[in-house]
């Protein structure tokens, strides 16, 4: 029976047809054998190339028949395997897998043993399929994992333990799932994790202590929740954070002690809550921080004393900062913002957003204007 050859296979046979094609005088400088005719060739390469055919069909069809639906690209590092739109979990895999991808697929669950074969696993990326569990056991034939990426599933929570062999893994995302509390005891393990990401999905509350163990964490994202409050010692743990995202939730006030613990943050994320009140001393200690988005909240005034760690006179922020879209009241209560924002005018995103929403005299005036009059 005549089976057709794919596309890669009829694509790494064609420089050898093309050879058999040419006439005497064409190429002759490529010809290895320019003392044999083209009959003479033909009768020698023409068995070889329908052998090297016949083996690539087989093992195409190899691949196909064991790991429908799925890319394998073999390396002297070990094998990627990607597959997308996939009816099933993979299998089996090859024993050197290092990378697999299987994403934009219906998958519901995962068996337990479905890593087992590929013990050199260090990214595992299942996007944007319908998972709504995890085996506990899921990961512990892979302890040198390195990425996990959940984007994008129906996840309502982790079974505790399930990272207590993953001591390797850097990355941890869950984004976009259907998260509606968290939990210490799914994050044991995880000594090495630097970056964790939570984003868009239903957290309502933390519990304390939640990131104790995650003590070389550096990029943390709780953006689009729905959190109003945090636990005061929600940032104990990391050693050195660098990345805080919190927009997009509920919160109402920031409170002198949350942001204490990481006096190396350089990036702070709080756009889109409902900030109506920042304490005096929530900022203290943060001479790294090189940006800060503050936009689309409550804020109508600051305390005293708020700004004097951040930007100039003692550095340039090397990003930026926002406060734009919020109901400034431009009286004597803003002058420290003001005088904050003229020393800092340079590194302000979004000016022309950046409004008095009153005294009435004054409302719809930017704010840069009105700290540059010094008129408060």
């Amino acid at each position: 029976m005549w089976v057709e050859a794919p596309s890669e296979t009829l694509a790494l046979a064609e420089p050898m047809v093309g050879l058999l094609e040419r006439s005497p005088g064409e190429g002759a400088s490529e010809v290895p054998f320019p003392d044999r005719s083209p009959q003479d060739l033909n009768s020698r390469c023409l068995p070889r190339i329908l052998l090297l055919l016949a083996l690539l069909v087989t093992s195409a069809e190899g691949i196909a028949f064991s790991l429908k639906e799925c890319l394998v690209l073999p390396s002297a590092e070990g094998s990627t395997v990607s597959c997308h739109r996939a009816t099933e979990f993979p299998s089996p895999l090859p024993a050197d897998t290092v990378h697999l991808s299987v994403e934009f697929s219906n998958l519901t669950q995962l068996p337990v043993s479905a890593l087992r074969a590929c013990p050199r696993l260090r990214e595992l990326h299942l996007s944007s399929n319908r998972l709504q569990a995890l085996a506990p056991g899921l990961l512990a034939p892979v302890p040198g994992l390195r990425v996990l990426d959940l984007t994008h599933n129906e996840l309502r929570g982790l079974p505790p333990g399930l990272f207590l062999s993953s001591a390797a893994l850097r990355t941890l995302v869950l984004r976009d799932n259907r998260l509606q509390a968290a939990s210490a005891r799914w994050l044991w393990g995880l000594r090495a994790l630097g970056h964790l990401d939570l984003a868009g999905n239903r957290l309502r509350t933390l519990p304390p202590r939640l990131l104790t163990g995650l003590r070389a964490l550096s990029t943390l994202d709780l953006g689009h929740n729905l959190l109003e409050t945090l636990p005061s010692d929600l940032l104990r743990g990391p050693r050195r954070l660098q990345r805080l995202h919190l927009e997009g939730n509920r919160l109402r006030r920031l409170g002198d002690g949350l942001l204490a613990p990481q006096p190396f943050l350089r990036v702070l994320f709080l756009s889109d809550n409902r900030l109506a009140a920042v304490a005096a001393g929530a900022f203290r200690g943060l001479r790294q921080l090189d940006m800060l988005d503050l936009s689309n909240n409550s804020l109508s005034s600051t305390p005293p004393g708020l700004w004097a760690s951040l930007g100039r006179p003692a550095r340039d922020m090397q990003d930026g900062f926002d406060v734009s879209h919020n109901p400034w009241v431009c009286d004597k209560d803003l002058r420290d913002l003001c005088r904050w924002v003229h020393a800092n005018r340079h590194k302000m995103f979004s000016q022309n957003d950046t409004r008095c929403a009153g005294p009435e005299a004054l409302r719809g005036r930017l704010l840069l204007d009105v700290a540059e009059l010094g008129s408060l």
